[in-house]
């Protein structure tokens, strides 16, 4: 059973999902509980063999997250700052890494740090009346949550460099038409939408799903011709699993496979 370790984020697994609700009205902020909170949870998500997909949303209707907490910064502390980046980096890249799929539903405003949780998921998915933004250099700082590196290669440099050094902030329409976002949906219709699209990964195999995004996230750096032979090499150890076997099974007698993740 996952556990979460703070109030700030609450967790409930459904079937083979783990949703995950980020729990710090008004604003849904990031500290440095919540954010070891959050490694804490994927990690565990990461051994438990039930899990194979999470949804991250907001509590409340206005906000997914408003990304960190300003107070901490305001003394100029350069040891607090340091701190908070690596909580940070920690947090957003074990999400990125987790084995499964991850799915953001953006239930409103996605802010700095909010953006950045979001970027760190496989897939994103949109309310209407939601906004989405990295203002950090508004306030003199910049994003240090894997934020510039994740925008520039889902949305491509120009784009990044709007939202980041221009500090434009973007509708959901501009964010799904930019490929920011996967889809939009009507206020109040993120999670429901994120947790059929979770559901939908059900149907894979959990070993099949962990080699394929780990081949697709390597793709942003390195040869492209080393990574055939890594891509071949996985093809072939996927035959050392139980699901392969009931994978192809299950097609030639035609019937739904019954994953074991293993």
């Amino acid at each position: 059973m996952i556990e979460s370790p703070t109030e700030k984020l609450i967790v409930e697994q459904r079937g083979h999902t783990l949703l995950i609700t980020i729990n710090t009205p008004p604003a849904n902020t990031w500290d440095a509980d919540n954010l070891s909170g959050l490694v804490s949870i994927i990690e565990q998500c990461n051994q438990e063999r039930s899990v194979y997909a999470l949804v991250i949303t907001g509590q409340g209707e206005k906000f997914f997250s408003a990304g960190a907490d300003l107070k901490l910064f305001a003394d100029g502390d350069k040891r607090v700052a340091s701190s908070m980046a690596a909580s940070f980096g920690s947090a957003f890249e074990t999400l990125a890494n987790f084995r499964g799929v991850s799915i953001a539903a953006i239930n409103g405003f996605a802010m700095g740090g909010g953006l950045e949780c979001a970027l760190a998921c496989d897939t994103r998915i949109v309310e209407a009346q939601a906004q989405l933004a990295l203002p950090e250099a508004s306030v003199g700082l910049l994003p240090c949550g894997g934020g510039t590196q994740n925008l520039a290669w889902l949305v491509g440099e120009g784009w990044a460099k709007r939202m980041i050094l221009c500090g434009e902030r973007v509708n959901s329409e501009t964010a799904v038409r930019i490929g920011l976002v996967e889809e939009v949906v009507d206020a109040g219709q993120s999670l429901g939408r994120g947790l059929e699209l979770a559901e939908l990964v059900g149907n894979q195999s959990p070993p099949a799903v962990a080699a394929c995004k780990e081949l697709i996230q390597q793709a942003r750096g390195g040869s492209i011709n080393a990574a055939y032979d890594t891509e071949r090499g996985a093809f072939v150890s996927l035959f050392d699993t139980q699901d392969q076997k009931e994978g192809v099974t299950a097609f030639l007698e035609k019937r739904s496979p019954e994953w074991v993740n293993g």
